[in-house]
């Protein structure tokens, strides 16, 4: 098995690089290491990922078509391809929408443009979002659920991707497969989510900001069961016709902000300053996974509550910044 996974400095894209190498996969990895959130940290997931002599890494934009069309002779006996690189933030595509086009939108057809050329292929397995759904109400959220209302340019772009790889699925026969992930936290995890940034706050004795007044709930998906299933994802090929799948990837519990924050006051053994604010534009105030789907196909079962991954994510923070309770 020979995987070529986009976004490998990323959070996700690094812990499924990690498993894959732990089982005996081949893994190439693409990035461009751009300064969206700390490159120290990417430069150094990538250390790790690079004592393996299963990984090979190649720095690139996917949206750059020339190089990365040119990689397919080196990439022939790629047999699934995990799309995992993209520009992240519901908030940040606001003040920056141009980057979000180019690398989800341009990005998505380059990469199925490069499957096309790979003939070993068997699966092309791509990251979306729970944000598709947008301000729907209905609770929890179903793949069956009408998703053409998105909140910001982030989820706008994500849906595109899924007409994407349904298009190049029925033009070309692409067995291709997104993923929904509901809000992913756990070691390794990305600066700008809510327990990093809240951990490095309360840390500090600076205030949070809550937004919404506090009345937000998330389903808060620990690293650990995204990785499993994307693996199973991976290992499923779509039988419809055409051969195009969506699944959600959520804990199944949509948890409180408030709740969430209380949970990380416990496992860090301080409070927090908690600012409450408004609803933020784009924003939605709740997430909430049905993965009914995900379980009949995928054998999907999250077995990771906040009690624990949160926890087990402070102990990493704590060792990766040296940071001590007495600090």
């Amino acid at each position: 098995m020979h995987v070529l996974v986009t976004g490998a400095a990323g959070f996700i894209g690094y812990h499924l690089s990690e498993t894959l190498l732990k089982q005996g996969a081949r893994v190439t990895g693409i990035d461009n290491i751009n300064a969206y959130y700390d490159v120290t940290l990417k430069e150094a997931r990538l250390r790790n990922l690079q004592k393996n002599a299963g990984f090979e890494f190649v720095k690139l934009d996917i949206s750059d078509r020339e190089p990365i069309l040119a990689l397919a002779p080196k990439l022939g006996d790629v047999t699934h391809v995990a799309h995992l690189a993209a520009q992240a933030g519901v908030r940040h595509s606001l003040t920056d929408p141009y980057t979000y086009v180019m690398s989800n939108v341009m990005g998505q057809v380059v990469l199925l443009e490069l499957a096309r050329l790979l003939p070993k292929l068997q699966h092309f397995v791509y990251a979306s979002s729970s944000s598709v759904y947008g301000a729907n109400t209905k609770l929890p959220f179903s793949i069956d659920d009408e998703t053409e209302r998105p909140n910001s340019l982030y989820a706008a772009t994500k849906k595109s991707d899924e007409l994407i790889g349904r298009t190049y699925a029925h033009l070309y026969g692409i067995k291709a497969t997104g993923l929904r992930f509901f809000t992913v936290y756990g070691p390794w995890g990305r600066p700008d989510m809510a327990a990093f940034l809240f951990t490095k706050a309360i840390l500090a004795g600076d205030p949070i900001r809550v937004f919404n007044n506090g009345e937000m709930w998330r389903d808060f998906t620990y690293i650990d069961d995204i990785i499993a299933g994307l693996i199973a994802a991976l290992k499923h090929l779509p039988r419809t016709t055409p051969p195009h799948a969506v699944y959600n990837l959520g804990n199944h519990r949509s948890e409180k902000l408030t709740d969430f924050i209380a949970t990380l006051e416990r496992a860090l053994g301080r409070k927090a300053q908690m600012k409450f604010e408004p609803m933020q534009p784009g924003d939605v105030a709740s997430t909430f996974a049905d993965i009914d789907a995900s379980r009949r196909d995928l054998a999907f079962e999250p077995k990771t509550p906040i009690s624990e991954g949160i926890p087990r994510f402070v102990e990493w923070y704590k060792s990766y910044y040296r940071v001590w309770p007495n600090n």
